[in-house]
């Protein structure tokens, strides 16, 4: 019999196995003072392009005297318990209400975590006769929650209408063999690491061919997207076809939760039959209030919208203009697409932060093919000209070093020796 930890110790996984040198550097990095454009970074100031903050409220004053009365009002333990025991309260219904308004939906239930969320919305959605047809690109939040569903699914490649089509026509076929189960698509308002939008009114129009439920993870496009901000579908003006909506507060909110929101029944069944959270702790009610706080001023200042809107266009431009390849982001988030593979690309970022004072997120392989590199670059309404400035400048530069050879894995360990 084999011992569980000796085959986990003999494979930490393409990320862990570099842990002892990336830790605490390229992996589980320690960005500290106060949230916003610049930080510290070892002892070093550096302008930040990787927190989804993207309205600036993280730091907002009045979002700070919120969170702290809030905190000092209630403390982080009320309300105890669950939900449908004893952890409800008048500031959570309220915050559904408002979100369910905002989003133009009749109901909208509120999620202790994203990511746990909607993993346990999937498998509380749909049984084993119903069929999933997803996005290829999903997020691995929904994988996750895929993974949960004992039934069938079929993938369509992504933002490909004609393929999602065939999956449907796949899926209706085995529906009809089954004689029950149902139909889910699920996609992203907006993909988070491409930054384009998912294409739900071709989605929707698909509507009119097909019988389907459609779910839209829209974690980057609520706050950020539509005239009111309330996202993807309302930018598409397609926000009534969407069957169930949801979204994160990790993002334009700068907060903690999430919610769906959706027809009134069927909030009411997910409310009366998700385990994550009939079996967890209430959101705690700083958070709560905190939230309705941040709701309030996405609705009332669109500002804010309109200056990371300035920003995100001021850096995209910049990028193109100075011959960057960044995809075909048509939100803020912008990946720098570039050729090279893991030691150049730790070179690169090593050189970004200590000579640049430039800090980004970076993905290679086993993420994306061997050969390539994305940095994804997240703008927000706190990010100034001076900050954009910097970056362009420091992204051509170090782009030249990387055609030119100059990031080799000498060099990197000449770098982290340094370190």
């Amino acid at each position: 019999m084999a011992d569980i930890f000796e085959r986990l110790i003999k494979n930490y996984g393409p990320i862990g196995e570099h842990r002892n040198r990336s830790h605490g550097y390229y992996t589980f990095p320690k960005l500290e003072g106060e949230i916003g454009n610049r930080m510290q970074f070892r002892g070093k100031e550096v302008i930040v392009w990787s927190l989804n903050n993207y309205l600036g409220l993280a730091n907002h004053p009045e979002i700070r005297k919120a969170d702290t009365e809030a905190t000092a009002g209630f403390g982080l333990a009320y309300p105890m318990g669950a939900r449908m025991m004893s952890g409800n309260s008048i500031y959570h219904e309220q915050l559904e209400k408002e979100l369910a308004e905002f989003e133009h939906k009749e109901d909208a239930i509120l999620l202790n975590y994203g990511y746990q969320g909607i993993m346990s919305a999937i498998d509380t959605l749909c049984g084993r006769h119903d069929v999933i047809v997803y996005d290829a690109e999903s997020h691995a939040c929904i994988i996750d929650g895929l993974r949960l569903h004992p039934g069938h699914r079929y993938v369509y490649r992504h933002n490909d209408v004609e393929d999602c089509e065939k999956q449907l026509q796949r899926a209706v076929a085995l529906v009809e063999k089954q004689k029950q189960g149902g139909i889910l698509v699920i996609t992203e308002g907006v993909f988070g690491m491409a930054g384009d939008q998912g294409k739900l009114k071709e989605i929707v129009a698909l509507k009119d061919k097909y019988q389907f439920r459609l779910l839209v993870d829209d974690a980057h496009g609520f706050g950020t997207l539509g005239k009111t901000g309330a996202g993807a579908g309302e930018e598409q003006g397609c926000q009534d076809g969407i069957d169930l909506y949801f979204s994160t507060f990790a993002k334009s909110m700068a907060s903690i939760g999430a919610f769906m929101a959706g027809p009134v029944e069927i909030i009411d069944f997910i409310r009366y039959n998700i385990r994550s959270q009939i079996f967890a702790k209430s959101l705690p009610m700083p958070f709560v209030i905190g939230n309705l706080k941040r709701l309030a001023m996405l609705r009332s200042m669109p500002e804010l919208k309109e200056r990371l809107w300035k920003n995100a266009l001021k850096l995209q431009n910049g990028l193109k203009e100075k011959g960057f390849d960044i995809g075909k982001t048509d939100s803020v988030v912008t990946p720098v697409y570039m050729k090279g593979g893991v030691p150049e690309a730790t070179a690169m970022v090593t050189d970004l932060r200590e000579n640049y004072g430039i800090f980004c997120s970076i993905v290679v392989y086993p993420v994306i093919p061997k050969g390539h590199i994305i940095y994804r670059l997240i703008p927000t309404a706190a990010h100034t000209n001076e900050d954009i400035e910097a970056t362009l400048n420091a992204f051509s530069e170090t782009k030249q070093k990387l055609d030119a050879g100059a990031y080799k894995v000498e060099d990197i360990v000449q770098m982290a020796e340094a370190r």
